[in-house]
């Protein structure tokens, strides 16, 4: 029996802006109202209905919940914080706590305050002491009901939509980066490109703040709270190759610039690290891959690879994210199973992986796709709020409740 670790965590994810509704000071909020993406609106209501979430995640056998608390909610206006926002996401904790759920508290998760881009966002070089400040006040706040606050979530994927893609705010696009993207971003809001090389040369400043910014955010939250864990959530996309060496070469360059380049920065500075993982590219690659409803390969089972990628740093890791769009709930149950067992190889292989949550628990807005991709465990009816657990979720439950692999 290819069982886990006694005291394995399993669960799922959300995140602010994409599930809690009423969200109106972020610059998502601000690119919706221009008509740059779709408008998020109430969302799933979460905010409000948290707790009736919570119990579903308590009755699918869930021990962990990882969830981000809003910045433009905490610190709706520079330096100054909003005492009510922080008492809201106290009364979560405790209803995580209540149900036996151990929280995940991500500090940021994309959306930033309004203030904060009118100031230059992270492309101002003060943007890593804004940050920190930040994330120490919410940890002093808060860290009494939680241990794991990750700081940031996928810097690289933040960076690359805002800075290279263009589909995401910023919106700055470079012109060759349609021959590189794999990813599914929202092509219909992608900024008008730039021929120049600007952007590359922003992004990479950017990458270098951000790197900046969880340091500082590290050190900060030690000062007020040395015993938290603080761990950075990193996106990792798994580059492969066929025998071909100059494709080898090509992934090789591919998983340094993706992944590599940033984790180098700030291993240092981590107790321990997320992985979100979507992505498997092979370089050479002539096999028919079945896709998600994201157009991505189905390749769920390389997550082992992702695993074993991060695990060179050695610190203990746990499975932030990963999930499948899948409208009909078709696929997802297959989904979970291998990419279960490809965590179970991980352990086996050295990998001290901790807690496994899968993304999301509920539908959501993603990102500049609006709601039309269908992640949760939990199917949202948007017009009546009302929430029906998917087949595949009692998979994920037997599994959450055997604490094992399940063929």
């Amino acid at each position: 029996m290819k069982t886990f670790p006694e005291g394995f965590k399993w669960g799922a994810a959300t995140a602010s802006y994409q599930v809690e509704g009423g969200i109106d000071n972020c610059d998502w909020a601000e690119a919706a109202r221009d008509g740059l993406v779709p408008p998020c609106g109430q969302a799933c209501d979460h905010y409000n209905r948290f707790e009736a979430d919570f119990d579903i995640a308590q009755s699918l056998g869930h021990t962990a919940h990882r969830f981000s608390v809003e910045w433009a909610r905490i610190e709706p206006i520079a330096g100054q914080f909003d005492e009510n926002a922080i008492l809201h996401y106290r009364a979560v904790l405790t209803a995580l706590h209540t149900r036996g759920i151990t929280p995940y508290v991500t500090l940021w998760h994309f959306t930033q305050p309004v203030w904060f881009t009118e100031q230059g966002g992270f492309e101002q070089k003060n943007s890593s002491e804004i940050f920190a400040r930040y994330c120490s006040y919410v940890v002093l706040k808060l860290g009494d009901l939680c241990e794991h606050f990750s700081t940031m979530n996928e810097a690289a994927v933040f960076a690359s939509n805002g800075w290279l893609r263009g589909s995401w705010p910023p919106f700055k696009r470079f012109t060759l980066t349609d021959r590189v993207s794999i990813t599914n971003s929202g092509r219909q809001y992608e900024a008008k490109p730039s021929w120049g090389l600007s952007p590359v040369f922003m992004y990479f400043r950017v990458m270098k703040n951000l790197a900046l910014a969880h340091n500082a955010a590290y050190r900060a939250i030690k000062v007020v709270s040395p015993q938290t864990e603080v761990s950075h959530v990193a996106h990792v996309i798994v580059f492969a190759a066929n025998g071909n060496p100059f494709n080898k070469i090509k992934a090789l360059l591919a998983n340094y610039l993706w992944t590599h380049c940033l984790m180098k920065r700030i291993h240092k500075h981590c107790d321990s690290v997320g992985l979100n993982y979507y992505f498997y590219t092979q370089f050479g690659d002539g096999r028919s891959w079945k896709k998600t409803d994201m157009d991505w390969n189905f390749a769920p089972e390389y997550i082992y690879d992702a695993l074993m990628m991060l695990a060179r740093y050695k610190k203990p890791l746990f499975v932030s994210e990963g999930g499948v769009a899948d409208e009909d709930d078709s696929d997802r149950a297959e989904y979970i199973k291998k990419q279960v067992y490809g965590t179970w190889r991980a352990i086996q292989d050295g990998a001290e992986v901790r807690s496994h949550m899968y993304w999301s628990l509920l539908d959501n807005y993603e990102w500049a796709l609006g709601f039309k991709k269908r992640f949760g465990l939990v199917e949202v009816n948007y017009e009546t709020l009302e929430r029906s657990i998917r087949p595949s979720a009692y998979v994920y439950k037997k599994i959450c409740e055997e604490n094992r692999v399940v063929e």
